[in-house]
């Protein structure tokens, strides 16, 4: 389990920070490398998940939707310096319990 929650996290991290990079780059004109650097973060990220070893690409997206959404807001809280709020806070345990259950539930 530590395993496939450190993926989701590097997975997401690299997403996010992939973004941010091409966003630097094309919204506030940073130099052309924030937008290679980023582009290669973003490939990186594409890989990250097939090394899940979860045997369905649905499940493994699903469960990674929740866990970016709470990398997301803490990212925006650490980089953007905007405090989540308690319907930040509400969505995101309610994404992790979603995430939980996606990829833990006993299945037959």
């Amino acid at each position: 389990m530590v395993y496939t929650i450190l993926l989701f996290l590097f997975a997401g991290l690299s997403e996010i920070g992939g973004g941010y990079l091409v966003w630097l780059w094309l919204r506030e004109g940073k130099p052309s490398w924030y937008g290679l650097a980023g582009s290669l973060i973003l490939v990186l990220y594409g890989i990250i998940p097939t090394l899940q070893k979860f045997p369905s690409f649905g499940r493994v997206y699903a469960a990674y939707g929740g866990v970016f959404i709470v990398l997301s807001i803490l990212w925006g809280w650490g980089v953007d310096k905007k405090a989540p709020d308690f319907y930040d806070w509400l969505g995101a345990a309610i994404c992790i319990i979603g995430v939980s259950i996606i990829l833990w539930a006993p299945r037959h």
